[in-house]
């Protein structure tokens, strides 16, 4: 049943107490060597292109490109949590965005009602997908691509393959287009959602239970944990996330096309498994997620403005992915040949 697990692989106080400084490093590398890594191309960078790359307007650029793929890595991240993969997050966006559009210019609703209907449908859908996986028993990966899949065909049916235009009220652009303290408004929209999925999964009971059906949903039932409605919840709160995404990229490029949204799918996926690899390797979080989807955005303008290819981005996200794969590995190894050595005696005897 389970796409993934979730098995955190951070040091614990307790392992890093008597150790010699040089063997906290290499424990603590491969925790926040992503973090690291990301913190050296900036700096890098930022001597290279002293001229574009440490401007506003190049952080502008960052946070207006990259809020979108923040955005769906958080979504794809919540499943994940749960041992699930969802891939809705690449084929929803595609209608939800043109659905925020249409519903607007061909039927004359509201564009506040017309946001409202997108989210319910975007929960509605997270929801069937939870039906899938866990009433249906279908595995999550293969579950997500079919409903992805015919969401996609709808997009494609309901647009004819041609792009949705319309004149929008000015409300609806300001969803996206609103700056804010000098940056998009779409990067605050990131930041908090960030803090709120933080607070769930690290200090209410909610995330503690999704990480422990994510590490074994059979022990997490044993131990009275009603696995079918979190999992079927964290679908829901995917699609709804998704959904909201769909309607801040329908403000942001104010037309709707079938041929746009699945670009999203690959880069959002690697943001939330990077996100696995560090802060707490081996299990997905938040900030690790963020820090996933930096690093393809610092690395990916800067390579850009050095005159890179059309190719350079997923190139860039392919290469990155099986980086931020090896140093899990490698966590993972360190962790368990450290399991298997004999513990020293206490001193003190207790």
């Amino acid at each position: 049943m389970q796409s993934i697990e979730s098995t955190a692989l951070e040091p614990t106080r307790g392992e890093m107490t008597g150790l010699p400084a040089r063997q906290k490093l290499i424990r603590l590398v491969p925790v926040y060597g992503l973090v690291i890594l990301t913190l050296m191309l900036i700096v890098l960078f930022s001597i290279l292109l002293p001229k574009t790359f440490p401007t506003l307007l190049n952080l502008r650029s960052i946070v207006s490109d990259k809020a979108i793929i923040a955005l769906l890595s958080l979504a794809a991240m919540i499943p994940m949590t749960s041992g699930r993969i969802d891939l809705t997050v690449g084929y929803g966006i595609v209608l939800w965005h043109i659905l925020a559009i249409s519903l607007q210019t061909m039927l004359g609703i509201p564009w506040p009602l017309a946001v409202m209907i997108v989210l319910f449908l975007g929960a509605g859908t997270g929801f069937l997908n939870g039906l899938l996986v866990e009433v249906a028993r279908i595995d999550s990966f293969i579950a997500t691509l079919g409903t992805g899949t015919v969401l996609y065909a709808l997009a494609l049916w309901h647009t004819g393959g041609r792009q949705v235009v319309g004149v929008l009220p000015d409300g609806f652009y300001a969803l996206n287009g609103t700056m804010l303290f000098g940056l998009p408004i779409t990067g605050f929209y990131v930041l908090a959602i960030a803090v709120t999925l933080w607070i769930v999964l690290e200090y209410l009971p909610i995330g503690r239970y999704v990480y422990a059906i994510g590490a074994n949903p059979k022990a997490a039932a044993l131990n009275g944990i009603p696995v079918r409605r979190f999992v079927i919840g964290a679908f829901v709160s995917s699609g709804f996330l998704t959904a909201l995404t769909g309607v801040l990229l329908a403000s942001k490029l104010r037309i709707g096309q079938a041929s746009v949204g699945l670009e999203y799918l690959l880069p959002a996926l690697v943001g939330a498994f990077l996100g696995s690899t560090t802060i707490k390797p081996g299990r997905v979080n938040v900030w690790g997620t963020m820090i996933g989807v930096a690093i393809l955005a610092v690395g990916i303008s800067g390579i850009q403005q050095f005159g890179g290819s059309f190719f350079v981005e997923p190139l860039f996200n392919g290469v990155t992915l099986l980086v931020a794969i090896g140093i899990a590995g490698y966590a993972q190894r360190k962790r368990g040949a450290a399991a298997k050595l004999p513990r020293k005696p206490n001193p003190s005897g207790s």
